[in-house]
Order: structure tokens, then C-alpha cells, then sequence
């Protein structure tokens, strides 16, 4: 498995008078769906991909529930999802309030395995697909 890479040229925000760097960056290859999700699910074992979207639905609806219900959530290997908050800091105790949250985040920790199945990663530049 390869993943796709273009060249950019990047300025420091910080220190706009700094010379732009050179870096790489991932090239996506689309979105894919939730359908193509439960069809190659379906590929892959006994359920019909009606049955694997709908396991995917019942998923999101139980993870939406465990996280605002304050649970992290652990997918065996694959890792665990959680939910942060980035908020405004407070002089005084009394002043950390609901009020100072600015944003909720839910981030998701990858496992062992799924990052070292991730670390074993090619890199292609994109551009060689256009040569092809």
C-alpha cells in the first residue's frame, strides 16, 4: 500500500519574514462512502451490505451516546475514541466556567496495530500517476 505525496511550498505564519520550506503533503484520493464501506464489509464476511450499513448506522449511534455520555471508547486494537474540549483559561477557579469552552473535539487514539500497519506505508509521489 502506497500513499500518495505532493511537494509544497509553505510559509511560517509566525515568522512571515522566515523563507518558505518545502514539504510533503498527502494527496487524497476521494471520499469514500459509507455504502463502499458496508459493500467491501459485506466482501469480507457472512452479512449482505444492507446488514453492514446498518451495523455501521447502529455504531455511530452508539458511539454519539457513549461519548456524550462521557465514555471513552475502545475498539479492541484499532484504538479509542474521546471527547476533549479546548476552552479559554480562567485568572480564578470561580472564573473557569461552561461558558469558557469554545470547542468540543472528538479525537480518536489509533492502537498498536493500526499504527503499525500505518507505519509501514510507501510514499509515490502523485505526480507519477500522471505519467502512467
Amino acid at each position: 500500500m502506497s500513499l500518495l505525496y505532493n511537494k509544497v511550498q509553505r510559509g511560517n505564519p509566525a515568522k512571515p519574514e522566515e523563507p518558505k520550506k518545502w514539504y510533503l503533503s498527502l494527496k487524497s484520493l476521494g471520499m469514500v462512502g459509507e455504502k463502499e464501506v458496508a459493500r467491501q464489509i459485506a466482501d469480507e464476511t457472512t452479512l449482505n451490505p444492507k446488514e453492514a450499513e446498518m451495523a455501521l448506522a447502529q455504531f455511530e449511534k452508539i458511539l454519539q451516546r457513549l461519548l456524550l455520555d462521557g465514555h471513552t471508547v475502545q475498539l479492541g486494537d484499532w484504538g479509542f475514541f474521546q471527547l476533549t474540549i479546548s476552552c479559554e483559561g480562567a485568572e480564578t477557579e470561580k472564573e473557569a466556567v461552561v461558558a469558557n469552552v469554545k470547542k468540543i473535539n472528538i479525537r480518536f487514539k489509533a492502537g498498536k496495530s493500526l499504527q503499525e500497519a500505518v507505519n509501514k506505508a510507501t510514499f509515490i509521489p502523485a505526480s507519477s500517476l500522471s505519467k502512467k
